[in-house]
């Protein structure tokens, strides 16, 4: 922890300008890309809240993550060993996904292209084509059940449970 920012505000900023890296994933934009291109021809005026929709089913499950790990923090103390499970498994996935994407490379011939390899491609390909606001919501919030999103959350909320919880988030102790 003695390298985290000092302050509510820095850990504020720090989350704020991550967010917005984690916002201009690749697979974020392209589903954001295919969910209006596929609603431009078939409900153009939906078209224009696609990125809007997304973000929201995105953000309300990453606040409800943060929210109830921010509720439980204070109630539970992370155990030593749980440090180097996490890399463990970190380390598993990456090996898992580096493998799996290499071996998509080796099998695909040289002029076609690489498709990804993953379980987030298989479980929302059906989502790709959707037409109604709370659909799109809802890839969103799917899109959110990733390890990176959830461990972000999970990490900003500890650290702001650490700061001081809610009221480093509200601007007065009222609404907490």
């Amino acid at each position: 922890m003695e390298n985290l920012p000092s302050d509510g505000l820095s850990l504020l900023v720090l989350t704020f300008v991550l967010g917005m890296k984690h916002g201009f994933d690749a697979d974020h934009l392209a589903t954001i890309d295919g969910l209006t291109r596929y609603n431009a021809r078939r409900n153009p005026r939906l078209a224009r809240y696609c990125g809007t929709l997304f973000s929201l089913g995105h953000g309300a499950v990453v606040m409800a993550i943060a929210l109830g790990v921010s509720a439980i923090a204070g109630q539970w103390a992370v155990p030593a060993w749980f440090g180097l499970l996490g890399s463990v498994i970190s380390i598993a996935f990456l090996i898992a996904l580096g493998s799996l994407n290499l071996a998509a490379v080796l099998r695909a011939g040289p002029d076609q292209m690489v498709q990804p390899v993953g379980l987030k491609g298989r479980w929302l390909g059906n989502f790709r084509q959707v037409s109604h606001p709370a659909l799109i919501a809802l890839v969103g919030a799917l899109f959110a059940l990733s390890f990176d999103t959830l461990s972000q959350a999970v990490f900003f909320a500890l650290t702001a449970t650490w700061f001081g919880g809610c009221s480093l988030y509200c601007l007065c102790s009222a609404c907490c």
